[in-house]
Order: C-alpha cells, then structure tokens, then sequence
C-alpha cells in the first residue's frame, strides 16, 4: 500500500500539545523522516487554541505547525488512534490512522464503551474490547506501529494496513554505559502493571526495586544505566520504548505476555524472560532477577539479539516511509 503525493499535497500529523511521551515523539519523528524526503508536512496540535504547542523536547526536529487544515483531496490527514473522531470534520482531504496502540483507542473513549473497557483492563486485565467505530473501516489508509496492532486490526476487518513502526534516535542508541557498574537493582514503571507488581516485590524478600518516578529524562537514563534488570508487567499496548531502552542501556528484561509481549516481532527476547501475570509465577520470577543478578554477564548477552534489532530500527522505519509516501510529479 502507499499513498500517492504530488507537488501539491500537504500532510498533516495531529499530535497533543505541549505533550512529551512516546507517542508524540514518534508521531514528530515521521514528520521528520517526511520533510527529510522533501514532503510538505506539518503538525496540526489538539487543542489548537493552546498558546505555545510545540514540547521543548521537539524543536530540534524543525517541524512547521498549522492551527488549520486544507481539507483538499491531493492532502493527508494522519492521526494517532486516540483521536479518530477528529476525521469526521472533514470530507475531501484523504484520510489515515496511525495505530500507535490498540489499548488507548478503545479505553480512551468518552462513552459508555470507553468506561466498560477501562473497567475490562483495569479490573480484570482483559485486552478484548467493545465500542469497535466500524466506520474506521472506510478510512483510506491504516498504519500499524506492532504486530500487535496488525492481528487486532484485522480481526476488525481492516485490511488496507501497512507497517509504519517506529525507533529510538541515534543520540540515545549512542550513549554508553559502563556494564561494570551495574548494581542489584530491578528497576519499573509503576504505571504499568501496577497491581501485580506490587505482589512481585511484597514476595520477593532481598530484591530492591526501583520505581521510575518523579524523574526527568536525565535520572531515568541514569538508573536504567545503574539496574540490571527492568521489569514490564503492563499491558504492552504498542511496542513500547521503555523496555528497548533499558535493553540498549544494559538491563536484562522481563515482561509480561500481553499486547505487543505476546509477539516476538515487537519484544523480540527469548520466551524464558516472559511470564503470565499469576501468583503462581511470582516466585519463578523471583528467580529469573535473582540470575541475572548473579550471573549478569551470560544473561546480559541473551539480550544482544533483541540490541542488534533495536538499532536497525531507524533504517526499517525509513525503508517504510519510502514505501508508503510516494511522491510524484504532475
């Protein structure tokens, strides 16, 4: 699939406002790969009345912004998943999803459907959601950053999808960390997988985990510089940053088997750091902390496969860009 462009065209990228979190990142970062390939771009931020759009942390990508959109057939609209209903205030400019998540779409919905699947995932864990717009189905285009995203899309009967994926920037794949200075330290997101977390570290006696909280960019970097291993019992909506970043940066990783973990395509690691969420495995992951902690060098090389797929990333998503954004000459 690919999306003509003439000299004409504008594309447009929807992004939250003076936002800075995965998402936003690489919904700036296509706009990057696109105006290096000589592609009109600009971003369009929600709420479009907000003073000052643009997050300090993506200036450096010299990205355009417009507060309206040319609604012409030869333009592009992209949006992320979150805000879909946006499309509807126009009817001649082509229009696209990029499924940044699954999740997201059907838990921040503003309905009934949204409060049920907040319910669903919240209490009981359960990613099979109700509310499904099946007017999404007439969108021109799909784009899907997991494979994750690919097997729920067309299980929805969406089958114009292209991958459009994503990567972490060279400045980060370049820092260095000093693999002898690692400490015992299990570093986590307390907002992913909160509830059964909190059971891991209340069973494993001797363990001290770290929760990345109240911390800028800087002091994350820094831990996950200093732990050994970073743990992700969340939901795994999309192929999340965190986990590659602490890869690159040293740590052994272990996850839970939901959303994009499930699929060795978006947390390429061997299926021995993967657990299900039960008690049951607490003390097997315990155990799993525990080795790595003891014998870091042999199980840190068990993630170089997974370090090697992360910094070809770039060169995939430009591969991509290529692919789907053809322009071309009247």
């Amino acid at each position: 699939m690919f999306v003509p462009l003439t000299d004409q065209s504008q594309v447009y990228i929807v992004a939250p406002a003076d936002l800075a979190t995965g998402g936003p990142e690489l919904l700036h970062q296509l706009a990057y790969k696109l105006k290096q390939r000589n592609i009109a771009v600009s971003m369009h931020y929600l709420p479009t009345d907000h003073p000052n759009p643009v997050h300090n942390n993506y200036r450096r990508y010299g990205i355009d912004y417009v507060r309206t959109i040319e609604d012409k057939q030869e333009n592009l609209l992209i949006v992320p998943e979150t805000v879909t209903d946006f499309l509807s205030n126009y009817n001649n400019i082509r229009k696209a999803v990029w499924w940044l998540s699954i999740d997201n779409y059907f838990v921040e919905q503003e309905t009934r459907y949204g409060r049920i699947n907040r319910w669903l995932l919240g209490k009981l864990g359960i990613q099979h959601y109700v509310g499904f717009d099946r007017q999404l189905k007439s969108v021109d285009y799909h784009f899907y950053q997991s494979e994750y995203a690919k097997h729920a899309l067309l299980r929805l009967g969406i089958e114009n999808l292209a991958s459009l994926s994503d990567y972490l920037s060279q400045e980060f794949l370049q820092i260095e960390t000093d693999l002898a200075k690692k400490q015992n330290i299990v570093a986590f997101n307390p907002k992913k997988g909160r509830r059964f977390t909190k059971k891991i570290i209340k069973k494993s006696s001797g363990i001290e985990f770290v929760p990345i909280v109240n911390m800028n960019r800087n002091e994350v970097i820094a831990l996950l510089q200093k732990a050994k291993v970073y743990i992700d019992f969340g939901h795994h909506p999309g192929k999340d940053r965190i986990p590659r970043e602490a890869c690159i940066l040293g740590c052994c990783v272990i996850t839970s088997k939901k959303g994009s973990a499930r699929f060795q395509e978006d947390v390429p690691i061997k299926e021995d750091y993967k657990f299900r969420d039960t008690v049951a495995n607490i003390p097997k992951i315990a155990d799993k902390i525990r080795g790595c902690f003891d014998q870091f060098a042999e199980r840190n090389h068990e993630f170089d496969h997974y370090r090697t797929l992360i910094k070809a990333q770039e060169e995939i998503f430009d591969r991509e860009v290529e692919k789907i954004f053809k322009p071309s000459r009247r």
